[in-house]
């Protein structure tokens, strides 16, 4: 960024758009804070969206305005960006996009492999999961916490959910990544198109091929729940099957990678943290919280405002885009008392890391024992652990999803 942008963009009034700058990007929470006092619900020209900042606004976003806000393919036509229908025939099937009733039942059927009692019963061989993945380079005295753990791990233990082949886990993620880019960014990419479209291609087939292998061989994963189950007598359609199967991958990816990678970052910026975390097990459960309220792996979503609505002194008019950033409510002072202090045993901690209400990530209780699992992991089995001085921190290019690219770092092998 030039010196003269620079000047401009301090100049001019915060907007989320500022993240485009990787500067920004790196620590957005400065934006958050001068968006809370300055600007907590307006309009942003370059987004043609209204913002909340604020926690009780965000809250209530997420509580009472419409998620169905996927363009169809005949708007996107009307466009000119038909390009992007094969995408948009995905996503306006997913649950994440709906809205009662059709988000309701869907939701339910997806749900299912995601209990707090069934994924505790996984605990145990999520722990293997991840030994095994540290046994790969505890030799090494170094590793990318992202590619050798954040990464796999969730991939490998998402594909079992899904019941598909775990060996396939690598794959699955690249696809993830791909995917995440519409989730996580609202500038439009156009050198990024191609990509996402062959990938939506490729896990069309791929869902459709292990559909047809549950057929001929069944298990019990998520995919044959999906196949066997009724919504008022009637199954659900193959197309509608696929869509949410590639939500819920990326899903039960992209927020738990995201969540170790920041965690183990964060911890390691607060050295007072990591060996409170190192030397007190039973500030593990809330640290995993704190965590994710103080570096949330989800940072903003979008909503459809339901009626005219009055919030912050400002009428947002009904079918007015609106985005709640999750990440700045999450350091809201009037809700978190000292809120840039990273506390693992902090009291009353009702963030909005993984949304509100209908629309809560039903896949929490799998990125919370994961996460539990890999902090617990790597601090039990690798000693001083610390960045490694030679190689730069970097953060994906994802505006909402936040997350790194890779983290080296270095430990004992003792």
């Amino acid at each position: 960024m030039s010196a003269r942008n620079v000047t401009e963009s301090a100049a001019a009034p915060p907007s989320l758009y500022h993240l485009i700058d990787p500067e920004v990007l790196a620590n957005p929470y400065p934006l958050y804070r001068r968006l809370r006092s300055e600007r907590p619900v307006h309009w942003d020209p370059f987004l043609h969206s209204w913002v909340v900042t604020r926690y009780p606004d965000v809250v209530r976003v997420l509580h009472h305005f419409s998620a169905d806000r996927t363009p169809t393919p005949a708007q996107l036509t009307a466009k000119g960006l038909s390009a992007l229908n094969p995408i948009a025939q995905i996503m306006v099937r997913q649950m994440l996009f709906m809205d009662a009733p059709d988000h309701t039942r869907l939701r339910a059927l997806a749900q299912s492999a995601f209990t707090c009692a069934r994924v505790e019963r996984m605990r145990s061989h999520i722990q293997d999961i991840c030994d095994g993945l540290i046994d790969k380079v505890i030799s090494r005295g170094r590793m990318d916490v992202i590619a050798d753990l954040a990464g796999p791990m969730p991939a490998i233990v998402t594909a079992e959910l899904l019941g598909v082949p775990s060996k396939d886990h690598e794959q699955l993620k690249s696809w993830s990544a791909d995917f995440a880019e519409m989730l996580g960014n609202f500038q439009h990419n156009p050198n990024r198109v191609a990509r996402v479209l062959k990938s939506v291609e490729d896990m069309s087939g791929y869902f459709a091929n292990a559909m047809d292998e549950q057929r001929r061989n069944p298990n019990d994963g998520l995919i044959g729940a999906m196949m066997n189950a009724e919504v008022d007598g009637a199954k659900l359609g193959a197309g509608e099957i696929i869509a949410n199967l590639i939500v819920t991958m990326v899903g039960g990816q992209e927020t738990t990678t995201n969540l170790i990678g920041n965690g183990i970052l964060t911890l390691l910026r607060n050295p007072a943290a990591l060996e409170r975390l190192r030397s007190d097990r039973s500030v593990l459960q809330s640290g995993v919280e704190e965590l994710q309220r103080y570096e949330s792996p989800s940072q903003h979503t979008a909503r459809i405002c339901p009626e005219d609505t009055e919030m912050g002194g400002q009428l947002i008019r009904k079918g007015q885009a609106v985005v709640a950033v999750m990440a700045a409510a999450n350091r809201d002072p009037e809700r978190f008392p000292d809120p840039d202090c990273l506390d693992l045993a902090r009291k009353d901690n009702r963030h909005v890391a993984f949304g509100w209400a209908a629309h809560f990530c039903f896949g929490a209780p799998l990125a919370r024992i994961e996460g539990q699992i890999a902090f617990e992991t790597i601090l039990r089995r690798l000693p001083d652990l610390a960045p490694d001085p030679s190689r730069p921190i970097e953060w994906r290019h994802n505006l909402g999803l936040r997350g790194l690219n890779s983290l080296h770092v270095t430990f004992g092998t003792a």
